[in-house]
Parts: C-alpha cells; structure tokens; sequence
C-alpha cells in the first residue's frame, strides 16, 4: 500500500497546480469550451470538487458541496456550455478546494493500517478497502489535473504555468 503521506502529498500538488493555472483566470475564462467533446475549466474543477466530495465521505467527513451541484459535476454530466445557477464560480471552486485540502489532510493523518484495510464501497457499487480507494481517486484527480493546464491556454494567455 502506498503510505498515506504519498497520497497526502498527490493531493497537495494537485491543489497547487490547479489553483496556479487559475491565478488571472476570471470566471468567463473558466466557461470557454474546448472543441470536440471537452469540457471546460469550470466543469473539470468542478468535478474535482465533486469527487473531493466522494473522499470526503469515505473518510467519515460532511461534504464539502451538495447534491445538486455534485450531480452538475458528476460522471457522464454534461458539458458546461453556458453560465448558469447550477453552476459554481470559479472562486467557489478554488475555494472549496483549499476548504477540502485541510479536511482531507486532517482525516489522512488520523489514519493508521487497520482504518486504510477497512472495507468501502467502490463507485460502482463493489466493496475495496480504503486505500485503495484512495489511491484511485488521487489518481483520478491528478488526470483532471493535468487537463487544467491545456484549460487555462485555451483562454490564450500563452504561457507556461508549471
């Protein structure tokens, strides 16, 4: 199993980067869609929250977002393609990103062996210990990661963040 401090430390960065490919950006910027099928910073960040959410649970931990605006930004949703009130600003978002970063920091220092062994249901409805679960998740939410960088050059500010 990957130590917790590993996984911790994914989360970090994932933060980080993600809150410095932001730096600038106004909310409009966080609309503007990508061609073919992508979806915009908005929808990926939100996403990143909502699954932020889904750790939170499995750590035992209120959500950071409700169900409405998890459902906006869930799995399979669709793309973002105007504002509107289901939508979170672009602020929100960072916010409820750092808001989570310190509770999810909180509850992974609390964790021993026997907590991460602990069975959870896996997101499609089969039991995975928690660890593992974790380990996805991270993994997960430093593949939308990755995608804020292509996000933020698409409002042209041609530059290098990272």
């Amino acid at each position: 199993m990957i130590p917790v401090q590993s996984i911790l430390d994914s989360f970090e960065r994932n933060l980080a980067f993600c809150s410095r490919h932001c730096e600038g950006l106004s909310h409009a910027d966080s609309l503007r869609q990508p061609e073919h099928r992508g979806n915009c910073l908005n929808w990926v960040l939100g996403h990143i929250v909502a699954y932020r959410t889904t750790i939170l649970r499995a750590l035992k931990e209120q959500p950071g977002v409700g169900e409405a605006h998890w459902s906006r930004y869930a799995y399979g949703s669709e793309p973002v393609l105007a504002d509107g009130g289901d939508l979170l600003s672009l602020e929100e978002l960072l916010a409820l990103l750092e808001s989570s970063q310190a509770t999810i920091e909180k509850r992974l220092k609390e964790l021993d062996a026997d907590s991460l062994a602990e069975s959870v249901e896996w997101l499609w409805g089969e039991d995975i210990s928690l660890g593992e679960f974790l380990v996805y998740l991270c993994w997960h939410e430093s593949y939308h990661t990755g995608q804020t960088e292509y996000l933020r050059q698409l409002t042209g500010v041609d530059d290098k963040v990272i």
